[in-house]
């Protein structure tokens, strides 16, 4: 069997769980550091609507890719797919449920001509934004599972990879 699908899946794997740590562990962090609450947060959420993205369009195709490889015999990603399913979910609900609220309500603060942490949504606000931060956690556990979990080549392409590895240490 071809190492392509394997490798594409590994590559699209490094994407959504090195961008989710990334922005959600080093990024953020740094913006509420370095810049005024107001425009870090304004930041941290235009950073973490591209992330949902690339959540949502690696979540379905490694999905997608998970059943081909299980279908052409590798059982391995057969229990990967309830890892992608769940950190799926996650982004759905974190990004595309929850998101879409706290932004009205950070709208409406400005519009009333206040920042969110001093207007009437400000309770509202913190909870939506906890519950968020809950599921952008368990995305990022599940993630690191799922890059724990990735199955390593086997059979003739194992082999072949390893021959390959020889031959260019030789060579170099």
């Amino acid at each position: 069997m071809s190492l392509m699908p394997h490798r594409f899946f590994r590559l699209l794997t490094v994407v959504w769980v090195g961008s989710l740590l990334t922005i959600g562990y080093a990024v953020a962090p740094v913006l509420f550091t370095t810049l005024d609450r107001m425009t870090a947060g304004a930041v941290a959420a235009q950073l973490f609507r591209i992330q949902g993205v690339i959540g949502v369009v690696c979540g379905i195709l490694l999905l997608g890719l998970a059943n081909l490889l299980v279908r052409r015999g590798s059982g391995a990603y057969r229990r990967l797919r309830w890892l992608l399913a769940g950190m799926l979910v996650c982004v759905l609900v974190g990004y595309f449920a929850l998101q879409p609220f706290m932004n009205a309500m950070r709208v409406a603060a400005l519009e009333a001509g206040s920042d969110i942490g001093h207007s009437v949504y400000a309770t509202r606000f913190g909870i939506l934004h906890g519950v968020s931060s809950l599921f952008y956690l368990i995305e990022s556990l599940l993630g690191v599972a799922l890059v724990w979990l990735l199955p390593a080549p086997v059979g003739a392409a194992a082999e072949e990879e390893g021959a390959r590895g020889v031959t260019g240490k030789v060579a170099g």
